[in-house]
């Protein structure tokens, strides 16, 4: 996973965040990528922006990619792990550490993470399902509720 993430922050770098997110040589390779996405680009690939975010237990810098959903002027992304029963750790790593910056594009960004809950949570997920239905599939396998995380621009 850890290549896989170095090679998306890669191309995210010299894209100008433009990433294709999965290749048929991922895929061929069974690596632990999502499976092509309809509704998306292919030249452009999934909206996706770099969280560097504080290790809770270890304190170290992290970077991931995720895919997220522009919520206004803020970035909502989803604690799906792949449909895993467990929490991604960069999940619990915004938990407990809220702060955080994000790249977008060319942009870097100060942000506050916070979880977001009731309509405002199914809203933004009921969103992101129609756009990725996968999403629905990772939720159902999971058998827990999917985290949705606002990271919200500081001022």
């Amino acid at each position: 996973m850890n290549d896989w993430n170095e090679r998306i922050i890669a191309e995210f770098r010299a894209n100008a965040g433009q990433v294709h997110w999965n290749t048929d040589d991922d895929i061929a390779a069974g690596r632990p990528v999502p499976p092509p996405l309809a509704g998306f680009d292919t030249r452009c690939g999934v909206p996706i922006l770099l969280v560097h975010h504080m290790g809770a237990k270890t304190g170290r810098q992290r970077t991931n990619p995720m895919m997220y959903q522009p919520v206004g002027e803020d970035f909502a992304v989803f604690a799906t792990y792949g449909g895993s029963p467990h929490h991604p750790a960069w999940y619990r790593n915004l938990t407990a550490n809220p702060r955080a910056t994000v790249e977008v594009g060319r942009e870097t960004i100060s942000v506050t993470a916070r979880l977001a809950t009731g309509a405002e949570r199914e809203r933004i997920w009921a969103a992101q399902v129609s756009l990725v239905p996968t999403f629905a599939e990772f939720e159902a396998a999971a058998d827990r509720q999917i985290p949705v995380i606002v990271l919200e621009r500081n001022s």
